[in-house]
């Protein structure tokens, strides 16, 4: 009997146990308290104060996004064309008729006045028939084109409203490598899309304004832009534009974003939009000069302590610098103060100021620095654009007794000039340029055969033989060459020699 009685406590244990875990389980046989219901996705709760500074960052976006999203529109253009006038732009136009002499197209742009005056983008409205914005908060308006700049591709378009939400402009020379940046605009037609990135780099030169006069200072994000976020806004964390977005890296086919985005810088803008505003067409002004970059042999050629400045290889006939002391050869260093490494920063910073207007110079020349102040001239009068930049030995005599001279190490061969060869390139003394070896020193520093040196180090070249004991003199440095492609154009250029 006793023995009967711990078997049945046994059992009872057991069963016990067995319906404990049946409660406890995930059977589903019990059905969970309300208590337990409500307590469901609470077990662990995010970061909440123990990281404010990730938390403000956040806070950052959503801030800028709420306040500058009311200030982008949506342009949709109606264009007249004979050919198409987005070339070059064309990826950001999704919305293209198959009418031939009509094209749709859509954009965006930056309201910059409570009064109405929005900011876009050139090729967003060129040509127009019919300019249409719609606001953030869907209200629509017919817009009237105030003035457009091809060389910059910036144009101003007002509608008639008041009270209108305008971004603040900020100061895009003030921008770093490394900046968070935010894209606000309407891409493939999802009207106010916010995409996020970093400033890439800046002085970005594209080449898609066909023009030599075009002004190309792009800065470069890899915040996502897509087709019809051109004219809209690239803003900084604190909520100021510091650019006009303009273009994309795109693969050609798919015409979208494929990692990189291209912005006007902020400053520029700002300068033609005032222009536009106030004449309905920009007064720019010119330095009349061509200019180049100073790369690492040229530098070294001239005295620099490393690659600085813009060379200036030729003075415009009438130009602004034509009238000062300035020189083809010089290396301008500085303009107001302003460090300038490239050709492209140089001309945006010209861009935006006005035929009148005067610019200092800060100017490298044998050695020394020195400064020059320009008044600007309209392009009327002169122009400016970039110039692309372009050893033992074997010596003969041709039947003439005209000495040629290879300097192998160089890949360069010269040869003297007759009097007729003289005549051609109006000049009294010099060398041509007989033969250029494929990948050698001389090609990639824009040497060709047909082009003439006529001064090596400031010193005239009177003949091959003179030309190779000045280049044996610079053995183990660099020699700059003054050279002529045809009776009007010239360039200068560094040439390393070997010892």
């Amino acid at each position: 009997m006793k023995r009967r009685g711990v078997v049945g406590a046994i059992a009872l244990i057991i069963i016990g146990v067995v319906f404990g875990a049946v409660l406890v389980s995930s059977f589903g046989w019990v059905k969970p308290s309300m208590a337990e219901v409500q307590n469901i996705g609470r077990e662990n709760p995010p970061v909440t104060t123990s990281d404010l500074n990730a938390l403000s960052f956040n806070d950052a976006f959503v801030q800028v996004a709420e306040k500058v999203t009311p200030s982008i529109v949506q342009i949709t253009v109606v264009s007249k064309i004979k050919e198409n006038p987005h070339e070059g732009f064309d990826f950001f136009f999704p919305f293209k008729d198959q009418i031939p002499k009509e094209q749709a197209a859509a954009g965006s742009g930056v309201i910059i006045s409570k009064d109405g005056y929005i900011l876009t983008n050139n090729h967003v409205v060129k040509n127009a028939v019919n300019v249409q914005v719609t606001l953030n908060d869907k209200e629509q308006f017919k817009a009237k084109i105030i003035g457009t700049d091809p060389l910059t591709d910036l144009a101003v378009i007002k509608i008639d409203a008041k009270d209108l939400p305008a971004a603040y402009l900020g100061d895009s020379d003030k921008l770093k490598v490394g900046t968070w940046v935010m894209a606000i605009g309407n891409p493939l037609s999802l009207a106010s899309t916010v995409t996020a990135g970093i400033v890439s780099a800046t002085n970005r030169s594209l080449r898609l304004i066909k023009d030599s006069y075009g002004v190309e200072d792009f800065i470069q994000t890899d915040a996502a832009i897509n087709p019809g976020n051109s004219g809209g806004a690239l803003v900084d964390l604190t909520g100021a534009v510091v650019g006009i977005n303009s273009a994309i890296a795109t693969n050609g086919m798919s015409g979208t974003y494929i990692g990189y985005g291209f912005a006007i810088p902020i400053n520029l803008a700002k300068a033609v939009a005032k222009d536009l505003i106030a004449n309905g067409k920009v007064n720019r002004g010119y330095i009349g000069v061509k200019i180049s970059e100073v790369d690492a042999a040229t530098a070294k050629a001239v005295g620099l302590d490393k690659p600085k400045g813009v060379m200036i290889q030729d003075i415009v006939k009438g130009g602004a610098a034509s009238e000062e002391d300035i020189k083809a050869g010089d290396i301008i260093l500085k303009i107001d103060g302003k460090e300038v490494n490239q050709p492209n920063a140089l001309q945006s910073y010209v861009a935006q100021k006005r035929a009148g207007q005067e610019v200092t110079l800060t100017i490298y020349r044998n050695g020394d620095t020195i400064e020059r102040t320009v008044t600007l001239k309209p392009r009327e009068k002169n122009g400016e654009e970039v110039v692309e930049k372009t050893d033992k030995t074997e010596k003969k005599k041709d039947e003439e007794g005209l000495e040629e001279i290879t300097f192998k190490d160089l890949g360069l061969t010269v040869k003297d000039m007759t009097d007729r060869q003289l005549k051609k390139f109006d000049i009294d003394h010099g060398v041509i340029i007989s033969d250029v070896k494929r990948f050698s020193q001389a090609e990639n520093q824009r040497l060709r055969p047909g082009y003439v040196i006529t001064e090596a180090d400031n010193q005239p070249v009177d003949s091959a033989k003179d030309f190779e004991e000045k280049i044996n003199e610079k053995k183990g440095k660099a020699i700059l060459l003054k050279v002529l492609v045809d009776k009007d154009n010239k360039f200068f250029v560094g040439l390393e020699i070997p010892e």
